[in-house]
């Protein structure tokens, strides 16, 4: 059965299921615990702000369909998005990882991030044509995933 689950920080983690059948995790051996979750966010995070440059964070507000997140956004434009319970704990891990913090709202996304993205889905474009040309051939090209 189909079952996303959704990992919060401070928060008790819910599978959700289609058609609003809901089931905690645990019930069924599934899913992490919260401080396990809370965890393994924070250790990616920071391996985040170790292994890059320049990393600046910016809050994005909640809207109808996600929560508070936290995206981090390195020099190269490369970037991680992570949900959080809310603008001022998503404030506070920024701080505690020694990192400048924006709001969204107030300063729009970092233009970097923007050319970062767009040579992603290049790349994904060149590589995506350079499997179909080998279709076709004797022996058999390389198969999209």
């Amino acid at each position: 059965m189909l079952s996303l689950t959704v990992a919060l920080l401070g928060s008790e983690a819910v599978s959700w299921r289609p058609f609003g059948r809901r089931k905690r995790d645990g019930a069924d051996g599934a899913g992490a615990a919260p401080a396990d979750s809370k965890r393994e966010t924070l250790e990616h995070l920071q391996a985040f702000v170790a292994s890059r440059v320049g990393v600046e964070a910016y809050i994005e507000p909640p809207n109808s369909q996600i929560q508070t997140t936290l995206l981090l956004v390195a020099t190269t434009g490369e970037w991680t998005r992570r949900k959080v319970p809310d603008p001022a704990t998503a404030r506070t891990v920024a701080i505690s990882l020694g990192i400048p913090v924006y709001d969204v709202n107030f300063t729009g996304y970092p233009q970097r991030m923007r050319d970062w993205n767009a040579a992603q889905r290049a790349a994904q474009r060149q590589g995506r044509q350079g499997s179909q040309t080998g279709r076709g051939q004797a022996g058999g090209g390389a198969a999209d995933s």
